[in-house]
């Protein structure tokens, strides 16, 4: 793994994904080592974020290592018309791993094959967004135990959603029954989809949100993305379809545990906050110690 870009979780083999995880758990003992002196990592963000690129500058950090790059485009030769080709050329010449963000399909893969470093996709658009995919099978085996034979229920937007479509990709590697709660116009996309079907799982799709929430090991809550529809008045149409409220919560198993990669709108109540079965704030501080992992792993320094 060493040397080698992180660009969709399916770069990632059954066995490689576990050892993350394994050293996940080591770096939560201890975060704090430096391993990363005087090496240079570039923090890319064409795009906004706020936990993604935090976490990721917090886990260099904590390691020993340096940091560069930039929080917006707008701030860059980027805004004067540089191409991303030239950008990542750069931006490789400076740097010893880039870690990238764009609003771009693809645009991770293709920095891959121009770049001389290895490149971490921090999420590409819509396709995927490997690094949260790893935090949260990290949590999800965590707070579960395991990651084998569970009932694991995503909601919202499940068609523009990338953090849905790497963990459905990551999950169909392991014995998973998955349920989808969507409006009809956010589905989960076929080609998505392929991946259960040619691992021999099964899926459930549903309108109704409380018919799956006694079945549900995980249930993964998503924001309605206004900035991925193309027509504003479709996104008006969908943006309530699906609220979280706490007496929703009733009729759950002991052992759930709510999952949302964030930001939140309102597709989560703040009354569920104080329910211990609420586990999305402990989710992004995990993204520290999955990144720490993947970071000195990608390196070599582990």
């Amino acid at each position: 793994m060493k040397n080698r870009s992180l660009v969709s979780i399916n770069d990632y083999s059954k066995e490689e994904i576990i050892r993350i995880l394994d050293l996940a758990e080591e770096f939560e003992k201890q975060p704090h080592q430096h391993i990363l002196d005087g090496r240079v990592i570039a923090s890319l963000f064409f795009e906004p974020s706020t936990r993604t690129r935090l976490s990721f500058e917090t886990a260099i950090q904590q390691l020993g290592g340096n940091v560069i790059g930039f929080a917006s485009a707008a701030s860059t030769s980027v805004s004067k018309g540089e191409s991303l080709n030239d950008t990542i050329r750069m931006v490789a010449s400076y740097a010893d791993l880039i870690v990238m963000r764009h609003p771009v399909e693809g645009s991770a893969r293709f920095a891959s094959e121009v770049s001389r470093v290895p490149i971490i996709n921090a999420g590409d658009g819509a396709n995927q967004h490997p690094t949260q995919c790893l935090l949260d099978l990290y949590s999800i085996r965590k707070t579960q135990g395991t990651l084998d034979n569970l009932n694991v229920t995503f909601v919202g937007d499940l068609k523009y959603g990338r953090t849905v479509h790497s963990n459905v990709i990551a999950l169909s590697k392991f014995k998973t029954k998955f349920h989808f709660v969507s409006p009809i116009e956010l589905k989960l996309p076929s080609a998505v989809k392929r991946y259960i079907k040619e691992a021999h799982l099964s899926y459930e799709q549903y309108t109704d949100f409380m018919e799956v929430i006694p079945k549900s090991d995980i249930i993964y809550m998503t924001r309605i993305q206004r900035e991925r529809f193309p027509d504003p008045l479709e996104y008006e149409k969908v943006k309530n379809a699906y609220v979280l409220e706490n007496a929703m919560l009733d009729n759950s198993k002991d052992n759930v545990r709510i999952l949302h990669p964030l930001p939140r709108v309102n597709e989560i109540s703040t009354d569920v906050d104080a329910n211990p079965k609420a586990y999305y704030f402990q989710q992004a501080l995990n993204g520290v110690f999955v990144r720490q992992a993947l970071i000195a792993t990608i390196m070599g320094v582990k």
